[in-house]
């Protein structure tokens, strides 16, 4: 273990943290990442493994579109899988398609590529109709649906941990895990296990930065976001790596929701499902190399994060997604709760808090899709500090 100072220290083992060393040895810097934990098991593990790229907008889909080269470059150093299968919107109304049909006209054909209703249907392998649902053609119906190619995907059980192992075995880059941070001053990370010294400090540790810096944080009104996810067994006939994402998906990202179209989609939602508004459902899922799938998910907020799983809420999830799939229940093998950062001043929190250190938190769920972005962006020089 060296004690001579690395050019960066990075507090956390995240995969915004792991970004951030990735990007350092590209550059031909010396780094020390301390994480209280002995391997990843955050929210960078507890996520979809979904780099969101197409449903973003703004600068956030520069980002993203910056955060997707980052990780095509980590995959093939590190080894782990990553697939540019694109994401899936699935279309089950007029209302919804008319979103999508809005957002192909806003950006072009080779980046938002409407699908018939019956390609979609195929693959999510199920029937084009089904039994009727008040205020939506019928459940089980898809009238189209949108391919987003610019998506990606990895397992996020294996994607984190093989990033660090990767950085790990690196020259002049060290993780020291299952090692407390206790402060953090110029130079210095001080810790449970000796002091940490660094020319630059770059603290990553997602909503626990109330518990290093709660000044920062409670200015920026970081609160945790909670939410309900499970892994299942995917149905027979269901053949895509694609991200499936549906109405609920397109009432959350800011691709979706600037078209004149998402007020009427709204309406249509709050009144055939207004339970999943309720608990700010984005109803979507992922498929693993296993053939399993990865299901929900739920957002509440708070200050701390109580640690029970409703199991009402996991159940309106499930059901809701077994409709989009057209089965009747779906088997469940794991149940987990997601915690991450969230704030409603914005979706990034970046302050330079004393010489040569710097907090970066993304408060939003877009941790992973933004990663490499951000890394990309601290390396360049652009990235810049939120407002206080």
């Amino acid at each position: 273990m060296s004690t001579a100072p690395s050019d960066l220290v990075v507090v956390g083992a995240g995969i915004v943290g792991l970004a951030h060393a990735f990007e350092a040895l590209a550059h031909g810097l010396s780094v020390t990442v301390v994480e209280r934990d002995r391997r990843p098991v955050g929210a960078s593990v507890r996520n979809f493994g979904h780099c969101c790229v197409g449903a973003q907008d703004g600068d956030l889909l520069d980002l993203a579109r910056l955060s997707r080269k980052g990780w095509l470059r980590a995959a093939a150093a590190a080894g782990f899988w990553a697939r540019e299968a694109g994401a899936l919107v699935v279309a089950r109304s007029e209302a919804e398609a008319a979103v999508l049909e809005e957002l192909h006209a806003d950006r072009g054909g080779e980046v938002v590529q409407l699908r018939s209703a019956a390609r979609t249907a195929e693959t999510l392998g199920r029937p084009v109709a089904g039994r009727a649902v008040p205020g939506r053609a019928t459940s089980g119906d898809v009238v189209g649906g949108a391919f987003l190619p610019e998506d990606l995907r990895v397992n996020p059980r294996e994607a984190a941990p093989a990033l660090a192992r990767w950085i790990a075995e690196q020259p002049g880059a060290e993780i020291r895990w299952g090692t407390n941070v206790t402060g953090v001053e110029p130079g210095t990370v001080h810790t449970s296990r000796g002091p940490v010294h660094g020319r630059q400090i770059l603290v990553c540790v997602g909503h626990d930065l109330d518990h290093l810096f709660p000044e920062p944080a409670e200015r920026h009104e970081v609160q945790r976001c909670r939410l309900n996810m499970a892994r299942v067994t995917a149905p027979a006939g269901f053949r895509t790596d694609a991200s499936v994402l549906t109405a609920t998906s397109m009432l959350r990202y800011d691709a979706f929701t600037r078209q004149s179209s998402a007020a009427r989609l709204r309406e249509e939602v709050l009144g055939h499902s207004p339970e999943l508004l309720e608990i700010g459902a984005n109803v979507m899922f992922t498929g693993l190399p296993d053939g399993t799938l990865l299901v929900g998910d739920s957002h509440h907020y708070d200050d701390t994060t109580p640690p029970f799983l409703d199991e009402r809420v996991s159940r309106l999830l499930l059901d809701a997604v077994a409709d989009v799939l057209g089965v009747a229940r779906l088997e469940v093998l794991e149940r987990w709760q997601g915690v991450y950062a969230n704030s409603r001043r914005g979706p990034l929190l970046v302050r330079d808090l004393a010489p040569g250190v710097r907090a970066l938190t993304v408060t939003s769920g877009v941790g992973m899709t933004l990663s490499f972005g951000l890394a990309a962006r601290t390396f360049a020089g652009t990235l810049e500090p939120t407002p206080a």
